[in-house]
Protein backbone atom coordinates (compact mmCIF):
# COMPACT_ATOMS: atom_id res chain seq x y z
CA UNK A 1 0.00 0.00 0.00
CA UNK A 2 1.47 3.65 -0.80
CA UNK A 3 2.02 5.51 1.94
CA UNK A 4 4.30 8.45 0.61
CA UNK A 5 3.15 10.43 -2.55
CA UNK A 6 6.05 12.79 -4.43
CA UNK A 7 5.20 15.37 -6.69
CA UNK A 8 6.30 17.35 -8.96
CA UNK A 9 5.39 20.87 -8.89
CA UNK A 10 5.37 22.98 -12.69
CA UNK A 11 2.53 21.58 -14.56
CA UNK A 12 1.91 19.11 -12.20
CA UNK A 13 0.18 20.78 -8.86
CA UNK A 14 1.00 24.32 -10.13
CA UNK A 15 0.04 25.58 -13.34
CA UNK A 16 2.97 27.37 -14.18
CA UNK A 17 2.75 26.65 -17.98
CA UNK A 18 2.08 29.90 -19.30
CA UNK A 19 4.70 31.33 -17.20
CA UNK A 20 7.27 29.46 -18.74
CA UNK A 21 6.66 29.57 -21.95
CA UNK A 22 6.39 33.15 -21.45
CA UNK A 23 9.24 33.53 -20.38
CA UNK A 24 11.51 31.14 -22.90
CA UNK A 25 9.70 33.07 -25.47
CA UNK A 26 11.03 36.51 -24.24
CA UNK A 27 14.40 35.32 -23.44
CA UNK A 28 15.23 33.28 -27.13
CA UNK A 29 13.14 36.30 -29.30
CA UNK A 30 16.14 38.08 -28.59
CA UNK A 31 18.70 35.58 -29.99
CA UNK A 32 18.19 36.36 -33.48
CA UNK A 33 17.10 34.12 -36.31
CA UNK A 34 13.66 32.06 -36.61
CA UNK A 35 11.21 32.75 -33.60
CA UNK A 36 10.34 29.98 -31.84
CA UNK A 37 6.80 28.62 -30.69
CA UNK A 38 5.58 27.45 -28.24
CA UNK A 39 5.20 24.12 -29.91
CA UNK A 40 9.10 23.97 -29.85
CA UNK A 41 9.42 24.59 -26.13
CA UNK A 42 6.85 22.23 -25.25
CA UNK A 43 8.95 18.86 -25.38
CA UNK A 44 11.47 20.09 -23.72
CA UNK A 45 9.63 21.26 -20.60
CA UNK A 46 10.45 19.27 -17.39
CA UNK A 47 14.52 19.41 -17.90
CA UNK A 48 16.28 22.01 -15.99
CA UNK A 49 16.21 25.94 -17.39
CA UNK A 50 19.99 25.31 -18.55
CA UNK A 51 19.52 22.44 -19.99
CA UNK A 52 16.63 23.36 -22.00
CA UNK A 53 18.26 26.60 -23.01
CA UNK A 54 20.89 24.44 -24.31
CA UNK A 55 18.95 22.42 -26.57
CA UNK A 56 17.18 25.20 -28.09
CA UNK A 57 20.39 27.67 -28.43
CA UNK A 58 23.07 24.90 -29.01
CA UNK A 59 25.10 26.67 -26.54
CA UNK A 60 27.37 25.77 -23.23
CA UNK A 61 26.84 28.84 -21.74
CA UNK A 62 23.30 29.92 -21.36
CA UNK A 63 24.03 32.30 -17.75
CA UNK A 64 23.30 35.41 -19.39
CA UNK A 65 20.12 34.04 -20.67
CA UNK A 66 19.16 32.22 -17.43
CA UNK A 67 19.72 35.54 -15.39
CA UNK A 68 17.28 37.02 -17.89
CA UNK A 69 14.82 34.33 -17.79
CA UNK A 70 14.76 34.74 -13.81
CA UNK A 71 14.11 38.43 -13.96
CA UNK A 72 11.30 38.17 -16.25
CA UNK A 73 9.81 35.51 -14.79
CA UNK A 74 9.93 37.43 -10.80
CA UNK A 75 8.47 40.27 -12.33
CA UNK A 76 5.70 38.18 -13.50
CA UNK A 77 5.12 35.41 -11.01
CA UNK A 78 2.53 35.97 -9.15
CA UNK A 79 0.18 37.45 -12.36
CA UNK A 80 0.45 34.43 -14.03
CA UNK A 81 0.60 31.42 -11.91
CA UNK A 82 -2.45 29.11 -10.95
CA UNK A 83 -2.94 25.95 -8.75
CA UNK A 84 -4.57 23.04 -10.82
CA UNK A 85 -8.21 21.98 -9.99
CA UNK A 86 -8.71 19.91 -6.74
CA UNK A 87 -5.08 20.48 -5.53
CA UNK A 88 -5.47 22.03 -2.12
CA UNK A 89 -8.60 19.46 -0.95
CA UNK A 90 -6.54 16.35 -1.81
CA UNK A 91 -3.48 17.63 0.06
CA UNK A 92 -5.63 18.57 3.41
CA UNK A 93 -7.38 14.57 2.32
CA UNK A 94 -4.13 12.69 1.74
CA UNK A 95 -1.97 14.65 4.61
CA UNK A 96 -4.92 13.88 7.10
CA UNK A 97 -5.19 10.32 6.25
CA UNK A 98 -1.50 9.63 7.27
CA UNK A 99 0.04 10.25 3.91
CA UNK A 100 3.44 11.28 3.56
CA UNK A 101 3.58 14.27 1.23
CA UNK A 102 6.52 15.37 -0.41
CA UNK A 103 8.07 17.98 -4.05
CA UNK A 104 10.50 16.73 -6.15
CA UNK A 105 11.09 19.69 -8.56
CA UNK A 106 13.85 20.80 -10.89
CA UNK A 107 13.49 24.05 -10.14
CA UNK A 108 15.47 26.30 -7.69
CA UNK A 109 14.99 26.27 -3.60
CA UNK A 110 13.47 29.89 -3.81
CA UNK A 111 11.48 29.85 -6.70
CA UNK A 112 10.04 26.70 -5.43
CA UNK A 113 9.18 27.45 -2.11
CA UNK A 114 7.68 30.94 -3.32
CA UNK A 115 5.51 29.37 -5.32
CA UNK A 116 4.22 26.96 -2.48
CA UNK A 117 4.01 29.61 0.06
CA UNK A 118 1.40 31.73 -2.77
CA UNK A 119 -1.02 28.67 -2.75
CA UNK A 120 -0.71 27.83 0.80
CA UNK A 121 0.93 24.24 -0.27
CA UNK A 122 4.40 24.77 1.79
CA UNK A 123 2.39 23.10 5.05
CA UNK A 124 1.03 19.84 3.44
CA UNK A 125 5.49 18.63 2.30
CA UNK A 126 6.93 16.93 4.68
CA UNK A 127 10.17 16.83 1.96
CA UNK A 128 10.99 19.67 -0.69
CA UNK A 129 14.01 18.61 -2.91
CA UNK A 130 14.86 21.27 -5.66
CA UNK A 131 17.70 21.91 -7.71
CA UNK A 132 19.82 22.94 -5.48
CA UNK A 133 19.92 20.23 -3.80
CA UNK A 134 21.07 17.58 -6.05
CA UNK A 135 23.68 16.93 -8.37
CA UNK A 136 22.02 15.22 -10.88
CA UNK A 137 18.56 16.63 -11.43
CA UNK A 138 15.61 14.55 -13.09
CA UNK A 139 15.86 12.27 -15.20
CA UNK A 140 18.06 10.55 -12.91
CA UNK A 141 16.66 8.76 -10.30
CA UNK A 142 18.80 11.29 -7.24
CA UNK A 143 16.01 13.40 -6.76
CA UNK A 144 13.23 10.75 -6.00
CA UNK A 145 16.28 8.88 -4.03
CA UNK A 146 17.14 11.64 -2.09
CA UNK A 147 13.04 12.30 -0.75
CA UNK A 148 12.49 8.77 -0.12
CA UNK A 149 16.00 8.83 1.96
CA UNK A 150 15.18 12.05 4.10
CA UNK A 151 11.52 10.81 4.95
CA UNK A 152 12.67 7.34 5.62
CA UNK A 153 10.25 5.55 3.23
CA UNK A 154 10.00 2.81 1.86
CA UNK A 155 10.36 2.95 -2.36
CA UNK A 156 7.95 0.10 -2.65
CA UNK A 157 5.41 2.22 -1.16
CA UNK A 158 6.30 5.46 -2.64
CA UNK A 159 4.37 7.12 -5.51
CA UNK A 160 6.00 10.05 -7.83
CA UNK A 161 3.36 12.04 -9.95
CA UNK A 162 4.84 14.28 -12.54
CA UNK A 163 3.84 15.71 -15.93
CA UNK A 164 6.83 14.99 -17.91
CA UNK A 165 8.79 12.34 -19.31
CA UNK A 166 11.48 13.11 -17.09
CA UNK A 167 9.29 12.71 -13.69
CA UNK A 168 8.15 8.95 -14.84
CA UNK A 169 12.24 8.11 -15.68
CA UNK A 170 13.40 9.72 -12.25
CA UNK A 171 10.57 7.25 -10.44
CA UNK A 172 10.85 4.39 -12.22
CA UNK A 173 14.97 4.53 -12.04
CA UNK A 174 14.27 4.87 -8.32
CA UNK A 175 12.01 1.85 -8.24
CA UNK A 176 8.95 3.67 -6.53
CA UNK A 177 5.52 4.01 -8.60
CA UNK A 178 5.28 6.54 -11.28
CA UNK A 179 2.13 8.32 -12.00
CA UNK A 180 1.82 10.88 -15.36
CA UNK A 181 -1.27 13.71 -15.45
CA UNK A 182 -3.03 14.22 -18.68
CA UNK A 183 -3.58 17.96 -17.93
CA UNK A 184 0.15 18.03 -18.85
CA UNK A 185 1.18 19.59 -21.70
CA UNK A 186 3.02 16.90 -23.28
CA UNK A 187 0.18 15.28 -23.40
CA UNK A 188 -0.85 11.54 -22.37
CA UNK A 189 0.37 9.47 -24.99
CA UNK A 190 3.65 11.06 -24.84
CA UNK A 191 3.41 10.38 -20.78
CA UNK A 192 1.77 6.44 -21.70
CA UNK A 193 5.37 6.21 -23.68
CA UNK A 194 7.49 6.38 -20.31
CA UNK A 195 5.21 3.19 -19.17
CA UNK A 196 4.09 4.98 -15.79
CA UNK A 197 2.07 2.94 -13.53
CA UNK A 198 -1.10 5.20 -13.60
CA UNK A 199 -2.49 8.05 -15.43
CA UNK A 200 -4.30 10.53 -13.58
CA UNK A 201 -7.33 12.12 -15.77
CA UNK A 202 -7.67 14.43 -12.17
CA UNK A 203 -5.99 15.13 -9.05
CA UNK A 204 -8.65 13.00 -7.11
CA UNK A 205 -7.81 10.24 -9.60
CA UNK A 206 -5.22 9.62 -6.32
CA UNK A 207 -7.67 8.40 -3.89
CA UNK A 208 -8.49 5.48 -6.18
CA UNK A 209 -4.53 4.57 -6.69
CA UNK A 210 -5.06 4.74 -2.94
CA UNK A 211 -7.67 1.37 -3.16
CA UNK A 212 -9.81 4.65 -1.72
CA UNK A 213 -13.22 4.06 -4.12
CA UNK A 214 -15.66 5.51 -2.23
CA UNK A 215 -13.32 9.30 -2.26
CA UNK A 216 -12.81 9.42 -5.95
CA UNK A 217 -15.27 11.50 -7.51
Amino acid sequence: MIDTILFDLDGTIVNTNELIISSFLHVLGKQGGQPYTREQIIPYMGLTLEQQLQQFTGLDNVAPMVKDYRSYQSIHHDNMVREFPHVDEVMAKLQHQGITLGVVTTKMKASTLRVLELFGLRKYMSVIVTLDDVEHPKPHPEPVLKAVEQLKADPARTLMVGDSPADIQSALAAGVYAAGVVWSLKGEEKLKEYKPHYILHDMRDIYQVLGWESEAQ
